[in-house]
């Protein structure tokens, strides 16, 4: 891959105190552009690893790069740090504090000491971004869990980072609300954003991501996603299954449906087109 690398690890290790490590030696890059796919089984790390990219956490040894700089953690360093990347947690109660949506989404701007014109140009900006403007007065306590989960990551686009970084932002999140979400982080990448997305969702990585990353007891393993979610051997060292639609394009091609150069279906509606069938019909109820 010839794209910069805007943010790495390298050689970090970080255990929690008095705990076993969680990374060793770990190397992990972040390249512009790419849409990265994190995955690994429950404690195998990724949770951690989210927060030394984003500075919530230091590591024990080795290094966090920007650009190829070494961050500073101190104010200056980590304010630059976090105009770069900005982390999203998985449950946006946690994150949602303000009594308003306008207001929890400008404490970032706020926080930067921009003045009020740019902030509210920034918050308008992030809640176009996320198709949330007409909630901007609406009180957080009174929005629905995929609005929380959208006002959650207004608030980091309002950083303008060039790195958002996901954690597991679909869960929870009903069928549409999921594909609405899925619409907005393409948008975001259109616009310049590199995304990395926290998920146990093979299927959902293999259809969304460039590249995956999978964490397994030996460190990290990244490449594109097609190639890495068919590494049978690196699923199973990362606790994960075989994608849908790579099960699917083997079988294809054992069956001379599909050239070995052309590529596999990754949802049930590209296998619709390619072989012709009727798409799938939701079932009732």
């Amino acid at each position: 891959m010839s794209e910069p690398v805007l943010v790495a690890l390298r050689g970090v290790s970080f255990a929690y105190e008095d705990g076993p490590a969680v990374l060793s030696d770990l190397d992990f890059e972040v390249r512009e552009g790419r849409a990265l796919a994190l995955l690994g089984r429950n404690g195998s790390g990724k949770t951690t690893l989210m927060r030394l990219l984003s500075g919530g956490l230091r590591p024990r040894s080795g290094e966090l790069t920007v650009e190829g700089r070494p961050v500073r953690y101190d104010r200056k360093g980590l304010t630059r740090l976090r105009t770069t990347v900005q982390l999203v947690v998985q449950d946006p109660d946690d994150q949602l504090f303000a009594a308003s949506v306008a207001q929890d989404v400008s404490f970032g701007p706020l926080n930067l000491g921009l003045p009020d014109d740019q902030v509210r140009i920034r918050v308008d900006e992030a809640l176009a971004a996320l198709g949330i403007s007409a909630l901007a007065d609406r009180p957080t306590h009174l929005l629905s869990y995929g609005q929380r989960k959208r006002t959650a990551i207004a608030g980091a686009v309002a950083m303008r980072p060039r790195v958002l970084i996901l954690d597991e932002p679909t869960a929870g999140l009903d069928p549409d609300g999921q594909e609405r979400l899925l619409a907005t982080l393409d948008g975001l990448r259109r616009s310049g954003t590199t995304v990395v997305m926290a998920t146990h969702d093979v299927d959902l990585a293999l259809r969304w991501a460039d590249d995956a990353a999978l964490l397994t007891p030996s460190g990290a393993r990244t490449g594109p996603v097609a190639a890495m979610l068919a590494r049978t051997d690196l699923l199973e060292q990362a606790g994960l299954r075989l994608p849908w639609g790579i099960a699917v394009t083997r079988l294809l091609r054992e069956r001379g449906l599909l050239t070995d150069d052309a590529p596999g279906p990754r949802t049930p509606e590209e296998l619709a087109t390619l072989t012709g069938a009727a798409p799938p019909v939701p079932a009732e109820g």
